[in-house]
């Protein structure tokens, strides 16, 4: 029987984020899929910034940027007038835009940087049981030489609105499913619209209901869209989903991928019965394009589709976890499915690491349902109302709305792992970050031997927690030492310290790393007083910040995380 770490179900983006930061992390694991070969459906398309960033830290933005287009906005059109323009413009301080990119170039990204690790997925290997026990994980793969079994110690089911995983760990997963019917297209048009700005066009009734919808999200390629509309009567169904991919993903119109027709009562994801030709398609353009008369050509793919939301009543269960679809499914509406699955692995791999190595708390595992579970309930709550109501576009807002929509609003401040707020700034002027917030990037750091400027990301990238002290002109160096020392020892060496020196503060004497502040941007961004110390989690959330630092009570805060050794 193979011995593994960890074994993760599902080769979809989830899944393969959450191979790849365990691996990133030091961790054995194993990854498999029950498909012979990837799919090349455009499925899940939208990337928010938040994903970028997290890209970022994991090394892997760089050819994310190469193959992705900008999501620049949204054309609303109602009743063949046009409505609101909505353009996607975030503050300077967030490095990275909205971008869309086809669920098969991610996946082929995610899958070449896991390779990198030296970890293959495993395909046409299906999961078909597992069991638990209070030291491990049993594991029978379905594989083309017979099955196989498996121990490992523990399991992260990425494996679809139908996963076996939840249902072996008897979880719930309640909610409800829209009646309607959608279908999928990816295909050309010859309109005049502009570039990078997504369609959403509609018709009403009588009584003041949508009847007619067309949604096109922008693709690589001149003219090309990712289309998705209401079914014509001649190619509904009564059915569920049938055979249409791994698990994994959700997103921007796809809504996640059919797992299987499993008889679960969850009707949810692509559907295998007769597809849409073009001529369907061409039909609702013909209805509800902005320009007449317009052209679609080049279907590379279509699907019909169903939609439901739900959520699992606990993200683990013992030695099994659960991520993306396999725990929250809801409507596409501002492409937030697959990216919501992504920060569960992110945010899932790093404790999980941390239980393999013996160096996490008893309760360290246990914070990924507290932190995650209200994100996935606040996604399919805002996604079913968005779909019921509609995208509020005249909120006052607009910054807090787009920031909410990139996922750059996510935190954990009633995370069990987080230190209370005691210390951070009071009164007027800016308060920066608090503790369970995103740690954001800032530009303009200078650093010896560098004759360019670094990023804070630059300094976050390790998989490590990160320990920045901001150090002013009066700071005293053998305490920031003594505090340096102490935190190292409570996280087990499994730390980066930095100072962060003001533009007045003297060269460091001590070998401490450190980057010069020239340009104020990391005081600016993060409120930051002379002595203050700002902790960092490796999926780049704040676990708190000391004003004044102590050695005891920086042991505390990561007391928190790592256990006693």
């Amino acid at each position: 029987m193979d011995e593994i770490d960890v074994l993760v179900v599902g080769a979809g983006p989830v899944g393969l984020t959450a191979a790849a930061e365990l691996r990133r992390h030091g961790v054995d694991c194993r990854i498999v899929d029950r498909l012979a070969a990837p799919q090349h459906f455009a499925k899940a398309v939208g990337v928010q910034p938040r994903t970028m960033e997290l890209w970022d830290l994991m090394g892997l933005v760089g050819a994310a940027l190469d193959g992705a287009v900008p999501m620049r906005g949204q054309l609303l059109f109602a009743d063949g007038r046009p409505g609101p323009r909505i353009d996607l413009v975030l503050p300077t301080d967030i490095p990275y835009g909205f971008a869309a990119l086809p669920q098969y170039t991610t996946e082929r990204l995610l899958t070449d940087h896991l390779a990198g690790y030296g970890t293959r997925v495993e395909r046409g290997t299906e999961l078909l049981s597992v069991q638990q026990d209070a030291d491990g994980v049993r594991a029978v793969l379905g594989t083309a030489s017979g099955p196989q079994e498996v121990r490992a110690r523990y399991v992260i089911g990425c494996d679809g609105a139908h996963s076996l995983v939840r249902k072996a760990a008897g979880l719930r997963f309640e909610g409800d499913a829209f009646p309607e019917q959608y279908m999928l297209g990816d295909v050309e048009v010859d309109w005049d619209l502009p570039d990078g700005y997504g369609v959403r066009a509609m018709h009403h009734d009588a009584e003041g209901r949508v009847d007619d919808a067309l949604v096109c999200i922008p693709l690589p390629g001149r003219g090309r869209y990712r289309m998705s509309m209401m079914v014509p009567d001649e190619l509904s169904t009564d059915g569920g989903p049938a055979a249409a991919g791994s698990g994994n993903g959700g997103g921007p119109a796809a809504a996640g991928s059919g797992n299987g027709g499993s008889g679960d009562g969850v009707a949810h994801g692509l559907e295998g019965g007769r597809a849409p030709e073009l001529r369907h398609i061409q039909a609702v353009l013909d209805r509800l394009s902005p320009r007449q008369p317009v052209h679609a050509s080049a279907l590379r793919w279509s699907s019909t589709f169903r939609i439901s939301h739900r959520l699992v009543n606990s993200y683990r269960a013992g030695r099994l976890f659960l991520a993306g679809d396999a725990a929250h499914i809801h409507p596409p509406t501002g492409a937030q499915g697959m990216n919501t699955g992504i920060q569960d692995a992110f945010n899932l791999a790093w404790k999980l690491a941390l239980a393999v190595r013996g160096t996490g708390t008893a309760g360290l595992l246990d914070s990924y349902d507290a932190e995650r579970r209200p994100v996935g309930e606040e996604v399919v709550g805002r996604t079913v109302r968005h779909a019921r109501e509609g995208v509020p576009t005249d909120a006052g807002d607009l910054d807090a709305v787009l920031r909410r929509e990139a996922q750059l609003l996510v935190g954990y401040p009633d995370s069990p792992l987080v230190e209370p707020a005691a210390g951070a700034p009071d009164g007027p002027g800016p308060h920066g970050p608090g503790p369970g917030e995103r740690a954001p990037d800032c530009r303009g750091l200078e650093r010896e031997l560098a004759n360019y400027p670094v990023r804070l990301f630059d300094l976050l990238r390790g998989p490590r927690h990160t320990l920045l002290f901001h150090l002013g002109s009066g700071t005293a160096e053998e305490h920031v030492t003594t505090c340096a020392v102490a935190a190292l020892s409570a996280a087990h060496g499994l730390l980066d310290v930095y100072a962060v020196l003001a533009p007045d503060a003297p060269a460091p004497q001590w070998r401490l790393p450190s980057v010069r502040d020239g340009a104020s941007g990391f005081a600016a961004a993060y409120a930051a007083r002379p002595g203050e110390a700002f902790l960092v989690r490796p999926d780049g959330y704040l676990t708190g910040r000391f004003h004044p630092p102590t050695p005891d009570r920086l042991v505390d805060a990561l007391r928190r995380t790592f256990g006693v050794g």
